[in-house]
């Protein structure tokens, strides 16, 4: 596989604080009811019930303060979500509910355009945004996520935007063929992809124009990283290399679909010469990671490790030897990234590491960053199903997402927690530092902007990470599930769209919860495709 992915009654805060109302039993989530699925132009579900997911939509209506109408607002939350996402049920309720509240924020940021659907990064206007709002810097974030939706209408306009007259898909870097090629991936439908074929080589081409140095690498500021005042700075970063290499590698497989093998070997080429020459210049050998390399003649590598530089295998670019694979060692080490409330997006041994609340809210020098963080939990995936080595394991994963999802809350001024997600974290305490700053100076104008922040995933980590759905370019269902054995005895995955198929995944170990029989079990279109009584790999056509 060439690219392998990467009512709520009460809300438990993260690190052990309560709400005072009791969460909806979760015995409620495991029946189905033909009343509850006779929704027009819903996915069949085979498994779970909609009624305890209406509850938890209706309740996060109703704490929420709904500064920013959108095109589909909260009255209305329900009647698009229904139609339009998996539903997700395990016994870890935060996961639970974290899954459906990211689903519920995402909606809020789709808007209708005269040029279509566009996804946005805030919901008040910013700006520094283009056109409508548009911010490209999340758009492969965006585009991982909403490519689960059941309408693809919303993504397939979105991709289409940045190549328009309004799109402008260079102002921060975006990995943008790379996103491309992994919608067509979910949706089995390779015709948006191979239509874009020449904007995106033409994409690439102007960011050569204009990035590409001598050297064989990319340069980029920090700033149009997206990632402000972090440790390496500006220059050759793993960030844009990375994409570059990403995207590389997809024009040349969508020109494959397109017949067109000058194009895919032009591209390869590339994809190859710029593979080697990160690892030659960007890879620091005695500390065992990806750093940024200084554009001044003679400069030496950061001495700092930073979280992105755990960006390449995002796209699966290092080798599988061990030499690479100690980098994901610093992943859970409290003096590298590991935190309460992180991972941190530098390593904490570094002098440079800061958790200021002066000066400019976004700093990427320590802080926890849920952009960060998505990128990094959806590579340690890839380096979990397509790497031999034992530096990092399903634990770890499924840790660090835990951690992730119980950082998504806040305590309001009346000591009621909700579920929030925002801009950066204090990975210590969980603050949301740019909000506290923009507060305590006065300057609250937007109001409440890094609130719904739409620059991260987490519904895709779930998906194609956790419970193991793999994307592929044939008809092949790919399963390979995350949860570490012994952890959860069931959870379930239903109604999720792929290759024009409808899917539920579920495990039950006894079969006494789903009363479904024991084992992992995937259902398509209502029938069952394949059965295995472990949490091991399942591969099978599928059709």
């Amino acid at each position: 596989m060439i690219f392998p992915q990467g009512g709520m009654r009460t809300l438990l805060c993260a690190m052990g604080l309560f709400a005072s109302i009791a969460f909806v039993k979760t015995s409620a989530f495991g029946a189905t009811s033909n009343a509850n699925n006779a929704i027009s132009n819903a996915p069949t579900l085979v498994i779970l019930s909609r009624a305890p997911y209406k509850a938890m939509v209706d309740q996060f209506n109703a704490d929420d303060n709904e500064l920013y109408k959108g095109d589909i607002d909260n009255a209305h939350a329900w009647d698009f979500l229904s139609c339009n996402i998996p539903l997700f049920d395990c016994p870890d309720q935060k996961l639970r509910d974290i899954y459906l509240f990211r689903w519920w924020t995402y909606r809020k940021h789709l808007r209708s355009t005269p040029n279509g659907w566009v996804v946005s990064e805030f919901l008040p206007d910013v700006p520094w945004a283009g056109p409508y709002n548009s911010i490209d810097c999340a758009a492969g974030l965006h585009i991982a996520e909403g490519r689960w939706l059941v309408d693809p209408k919303y993504i397939d306009s979105y991709c289409k935007f940045w190549f328009s007259p309004s799109g402008q898909p260079r102002r921060y870097s975006f990995w943008a063929a790379y996103s491309v090629y992994q919608d067509a991936l979910v949706t089995g439908d390779r015709s948006l992809a191979v239509s874009l074929l020449d904007p995106l080589i033409d994409n690439y081409a102007a960011w050569e124009k204009d990035n590409l140095d001598p050297c064989g690498l990319f340069r980029q500021s920090d700033d149009r990283d997206g990632m402000e005042m972090s440790l390496g700075g500006s220059g050759y970063r793993a960030t844009i290399n990375s994409y570059m290499y990403g995207d590389a590698k997809a024009i040349a497989e969508i020109a494959r679909w397109a017949h067109r093998p000058d194009t895919t070997a032009v591209f390869n080429a590339k994809a190859n010469n710029l593979k080697a020459n990160m690892l030659a210049d960007l890879w620091d050998p005695n500390e065992h990671f990806f750093k940024v390399l200084p554009q001044e003649p003679g400069a030496k590598l950061s001495s700092a490790r930073e979280l992105n530089g755990y960006t390449p295998w995002y796209f699966e670019l290092p080798p599988d030897t061990n030499e690479y694979s100690a980098a994901w060692a610093q992943i859970m080490d409290p003096q590298g990234f590991y935190a309460p409330f992180g991972p941190t997006t530098a390593e904490r041994r570094s002098p440079g590491f800061a958790l200021n609340y002066t000066g400019h809210e976004c700093q990427w020098n320590g802080p926890s960053w849920p952009f960060s963080t998505s990128l990094t939990l959806s590579a340690m995936a890839n380096v979990l199903d397509d790497y031999h080595q034992s530096t990092v394991s399903k634990s770890d994963y499924f840790k660090t997402l835990c951690i992730y999802a119980y950082s998504q809350y806040i305590k309001h001024d009346d000591g009621k927690v909700t579920p929030w997600i925002d801009e950066n974290l204090n990975p210590d305490t969980g603050d949301w530092i740019a909000r506290t700053i923009q507060k305590n100076s006065g300057h609250w104008n937007p109001i409440e902007r890094g609130k719904d922040y739409n620059h991260s995933t987490f519904c895709d980590l779930i998906i194609s990470g956790l419970v193991g759905l793999r994307p592929r370019a044939d008809n092949t269902l790919e399963l390979k599930p995350l949860l570490p054995d012994g952890k959860w005895a069931w959870f379930c995955l239903d109604g999720v769209r792929y290759h024009g198929h409808t899917l539920a995944v579920v495990w039950d170990s006894t079969g006494k919860h789903y009363n479904k029989g024991a084992g992992l079990t995937v259902y398509c279109d209502g029938k069952k495709l394949a059965h295995r009584t472990d949490l091991g790999q399942i591969l099978m056509p599928i059709r």
